[in-house]
């Protein structure tokens, strides 16, 4: 059994950068900016919008909101702390416990 940690660390993470990825190239940015605001490789954003890669979790509607609020700080450039803002999300997608269940 994972304990719910190595859950997020290798499910949600991911799940939550391919559902970023995803928010900003329908925004129109390149693979290579998206790497960049996210501090990420352009072939992880590649996996990450082709679907290999963070597939694993749905999120609840207001953790997809905040998603795609981050989206839109992102390129409006107001966003200071891309940290902080990825851990608020975090422990939005945690707060039900359904990552406590997943095995």
């Amino acid at each position: 059994m994972k304990c719910p940690c190595e859950i997020i660390v290798w499910d949600v993470l991911p799940c939550i950068r391919a559902a970023l990825a995803i928010e900003l190239v329908e925004m129109g940015l390149s693979q290579n900016e998206i790497s960049k605001l996210l501090g990420i490789t352009q072939a992880a954003v590649s996996q990450y919008t082709s679907k290999k890669r963070g597939t694993k979790f749905n999120f609840r509607e207001d953790a997809k909101a905040e998603i795609k609020k981050l989206a839109d700080d992102l390129v409006q450039g107001s966003e200071d702390d891309l940290v902080v803002r990825l851990c608020k999300i975090c422990m939005t997608v945690r707060a039900d416990e359904t990552v406590c269940k997943v095995e």
